[in-house]
């Protein structure tokens, strides 16, 4: 089946946020499950993580325009998110929405035999959908953990993952279903 799991930006700055933070505890026990699952089924999990410069020199058009940098590499607010379990999962560090921009994912999942990517992580809107709709861009499946997923503002959550379930044909699926489909991708179903 050539299955792997992203989980991004579940990093310390993101729960800064209100909304995020009344998720935190809820969101990381998800992701944790997740991870759990797929490390049963022998299916790889990477953790694309976002890791600004303070010289700007890898800010967003939005950070530039602001003048407010985020996420500086070795900072706080870029450490994972307390209670993730992600010890001996490989990060990739990025600087845009999406994880394959900048940053050597394609070659991974193709060194690995990936042609389906199971996403989770923050936020379901942006850096999650940003991935789904690259990831689209290079012919690989994606399945979107629905209940391993959150967002700042969940009406432009739903209303992404309305347009690419619809236009891309990709698939949000319950905890339950994604279990599955990582059980079924370690008995070769």
């Amino acid at each position: 089946m050539g299955l792997a799991v992203l989980v991004i930006d579940m990093q310390k700055g993101y729960f800064e946020n209100p909304v995020l933070a009344g998720r935190q505890e809820e969101l990381v026990g998800q992701c944790n499950q997740l991870i759990a699952q797929a490390r049963e089924a022998g299916v790889p999990v990477l953790l694309p993580c976002t890791g600004h410069q303070r010289d700007k020199s890898t800010w967003t058009l939005s950070m530039l325009d602001d003048d407010q940098g985020f996420a500086f590499a070795g900072s706080e607010t870029a450490e994972l998110v307390p209670g993730l379990e992600a010890e001996g999962l490989p990060r990739l560090s990025k600087t845009r929405d999406s994880a394959f921009v900048g940053t050597d994912l394609l070659l991974r999942l193709r060194n690995l035999g990936v042609r389906t990517l199971v996403l989770a992580g923050v936020a379901s809107h942006n850096c999650v959908a940003q991935t789904g709709v690259d990831a689209f861009a290079h012919n690989f499946r994606v399945v979107y953990a629905r209940d391993a997923m959150a967002s700042t503002n969940e009406e432009f959550a739903e209303q992404m993952l309305t347009i690419l379930c619809k236009e891309y044909r990709q698939e949000a699926a319950d905890a339950a279903a994604v279990k599955q489909l990582l059980t079924s991708a370690n008995t070769g179903n």
